[in-house]
Formats: C-alpha cells, structure tokens, sequence
C-alpha cells in the first residue's frame, strides 16, 4: 500500500506543479482578438460618436462602423494556449505591444496622442472634401530656427513672399525654392491683425541646399461649427477614415452606407490620404460578427486582409478619403467598387 501510495503522489507531483506553473507563471505575450465596433453615425454611452454643433446635419442611417483591436497581456501559460488554439486570437512578442523602453503608461498616452492626432486630421480631411474652409497656422517654431523669435505659435500664415499661404505643402515648396541666406516676407495675422516678418533663411538639415524657415504649418478648421468626437478609451490613429467618413455623411445630402452596414479601418492624413494600420484578421472578425457586410480596407493591407476576409464580407480596396466616398456610391449605385 505504502509502494502504491508512493507511486501516486510521484505521479501526481508532476501534475500539480504544472497546473500551479500553468497560472501563476506569465508568458513574454501579448494576445490580439476582434475588438468593440462603434458606429461612427450612432450613439456611444448616450451622445452622439461624431457630434457636430452649430449646423444643421443630414439624417443618417446605416452603418459606418470603426473597428478596433483587443489586447490582452500578463498571460499565464494556459490563458496564452486557450488563445493561441481559439482561432479568433493571435499571439505577439510582448515587446512588439509594450516596447522594452517604455512602460505601459507611455504607450497609452502615445496612442491616446494619435488617436486626437486622427480626430484631428479626419475633421480636415473631411472639409477638404467638402470644399469648406480651413486656415493655415503657425503649427510650431524650432527653438534654434531661423523664424525663432519672429513668429508665435497660433498665428495665421497669410503669404511667404508674396505667394498665399494655402496649404502645408505649398509653404514647404515657396520656401525650399529659395537658397539659405535668401531674405523672405512673411504674412501672420493675430488678435491685432496682421504685420509683415523678414526672416533670413537658413539651410535645411536634409538639403543644405534649400532654404529652411524652421516652422511647421497646420491647418486649422475655419467654419462656424464644431465637430467633437465622443469615443473614450480607445487609442491609436486607425480610426481616421471612418471618422473622417461620418463627417462628411452628416454634412452632405445622402447616405454614404446606402443605409447598409459598412465597416473599414484606416489612418488619414489632413489631405485625406488613407495609410495602412496593424490587426486587420482581428478587426475583419469584429465588423463580420457585428454584422458588416463591406468593410474598407487600405490598400496596403489588402494582402493580409484577403488572406483572412470571413465569408460573407465585401473587402474594398481604398486608398483616400475621395476614392472610398466613390466607391461607396457606386456601390449604392449597383456599381463595381475596387476590391483586395
């Protein structure tokens, strides 16, 4: 008895340190799964996700949904292989989420930056398209520029010598058409109107043979509304596009989903570029079991994306604010739209 009594606690031995190492110790994982959909045209916690005031907005239906990824750290052994073997999760190096330099409070508050960063640039985006106004501003002046001194932050950027200051791109063409040591006017306006800098430029850091003013523009909304986006803790840029998208729906006749259910992901610029984002298996699982059946995806993801698209779930290719508005209506329309 005392031999078999023996037997069994040497096998059971094994069998319990697994089953306490299994729980307590932590795999260097990090789990990626389908996140919360929200519909960038309805309601979150009882306000509006998109709330613009101060303008009459156009009745929506449908969907347009944003999509999100779920992450889920500090596994134990047997939390990381009931993801690992669930299909609907995936597991990352740690590091790839919470990288070693940074604690986990510095990486919340970076995507908590990008995602007012994509608040932000959808709004633009969404006006440029609209052909509404929008200003130019001093965004930032470098401390040891060649404008440091002579122009604030916030002030409006009226003309670099003589040219109208229209957008970000033509500032940075007028005043790396000059030659460091070229001596340029420029235009700002204030509370106490406008007045006129010269500024000698000076080399820029990548070309020593281009002028550099060592400001960076922005563009500022310039239109007597405001738009206010009401979704809290969530983070990163990947929600631009759809942002962007509900904007323009609610300020322009028509509905963008034809009243269907849409989902999409995607990073914008202020000009409306759409650029790639990370998790696109997760988000395409979360719009399909929420009930999407088209979903937007940038073209840079469109090899992953058709690589695990659900059945039942129309992939269109996008690769600016303009063309996914296009390819949005002509599938209204009946039509093709471009595909992954």
């Amino acid at each position: 008895m005392n031999r078999r009594i023996a037997t069994l606690v040497a096998a059971l031995v094994p069998v319990v340190v697994l089953g306490v190492a299994g729980t307590v110790v932590t795999v260097p994982f990090a789990a990626l799964g389908p996140g919360p959909t929200y519909n960038t045209l309805g309601d979150a916690d009882g306000v509006p996700v998109v709330e613009i005031d101060g303008v009459g907005v156009d009745p929506t239906t449908g969907h347009l949904n944003m999509t999100t990824v779920a992450v889920r750290d500090q596994l134990n052994i047997f939390e990381a292989f009931g993801y690992w073997v669930s299909g609907r999760q995936g597991l990352v190096p740690r590091e790839e989420v919470y990288p070693p330099d940074k604690t986990k409070e510095e990486v919340q508050q970076s995507n908590e930056a990008d995602f007012e960063q994509s608040e932000a640039s959808a709004e633009l985006a969404a006006l440029h398209h609209l052909g509404l106004p929008v200003v130019l501003t001093v965004g930032s002046v470098a401390a040891d520029g060649p404008a440091a001194g002579k122009l604030t932050e916030g002030e409006g950027l009226i003309s670099i010598d003589g040219v109208p200051a229209d957008t970000v791109a033509g500032v940075r063409d007028a005043v790396s058409a000059r030659a460091p040591g070229a001596v340029i006017e420029i235009v700002v306006s204030n509370e106490d109107g406008e007045r006129t800098e010269s500024v000698t430029l000076g080399a820029r850091p990548d070309d020593p043979e281009k002028g550099y003013l060592g400001v960076t523009p922005a563009e500022k909304p310039d239109v007597p509304f405001t738009v206010k986006f009401n979704l809290a803790d969530v983070g990163g840029p990947s929600a631009g596009l759809m942002f962007s998208l509900a904007v323009v729906d609610k300020l322009s006749p028509g509905e963008l989903s034809n009243g269907d259910f849409v989902a999409g992901t995607g990073t914008i610029d202020a000009a409306g570029t759409v650029g790639p984002i990370g998790g696109i298996p997760y988000k395409l699982i979360a719009a399909r079991e929420a009930g999407a059946t088209t979903f937007l995806v940038p073209s840079s993801n469109c090899d992953e994306a058709e690589q695990n698209v659900p059945d039942g779930l129309r992939l269109v290719r996008v690769d600016s604010l303009d063309g996914a508005i296009e390819s949005l209506q002509a599938i209204g329309d009946g039509g093709d739209a471009p595909t992954c």
